[in-house]
């Protein structure tokens, strides 16, 4: 499966992100020893998967490949013990404009960074799309807000990458 996709830094959280559907992530990337992994043990919610990502073009991530297998949460537990680098975020899915914005609120480590994500059935969606004013800075072509990137960071090891757009930490306020 190929994915479409466009990733932004937010610039604030949008109204009303609070009552919508969220989820916990937890990502374990392997292996641990690769600057940037694409192979991802992922709970999400109450599913679990390995899925390989990587770009079908040269460094191009807004076009990848991706590959997944369902797994029991016993095969997670397991795999979860191979040495690798974790992240874990809270997962908002927000409507916007009748699509899905995944707005990933970052903990642990990373908590302040928060990306959203817009994914595209066709190439033609994704290039005319426009970004929304609750973002800051688009994101998709940087190599250091990949997930595979992301993984076993902290903010402050990112922290100079972000500062080119100008970005400040958002927290989650609990009367949005």
């Amino acid at each position: 499966m190929i994915e479409l996709e466009k990733t932004y830094l937010a610039k604030y959280f949008p109204k009303g992100l609070r009552n919508c559907k969220s989820k916990e992530i937890i990502d374990i990337f392997i292996p641990k020893s690769s600057v940037h992994p694409t192979l991802r043990i992922r709970k999400n919610g109450n599913k679990c998967e390995i899925t390989k990502k990587e770009p079908v073009k040269g460094n191009d991530s807004s076009h990848q490949r991706e590959q997944t297998i369902i797994l029991t949460e016993a095969e997670f537990r397991e795999l979860a013990q191979l040495d690798g680098k974790q992240v874990s975020k809270i997962r908002y899915c927000y409507d916007y404009n009748g699509r899905t914005a995944e707005i990933d609120v970052f903990q642990g480590p990373l908590k302040g960074l928060v990306v959203v994500d817009f994914e595209f059935e066709e190439i033609r969606e994704k290039d005319s799309f426009e970004m929304p004013d609750f973002c800051l800075a688009d994101v998709t072509q940087e190599k250091f807000i990949a997930g595979g990137m992301l993984c076993g960071k902290s903010y402050e090891d990112i922290e100079d990458d972000l500062k080119r757009f100008n970005y400040s930490k958002l927290f989650l306020n609990p009367k949005l």
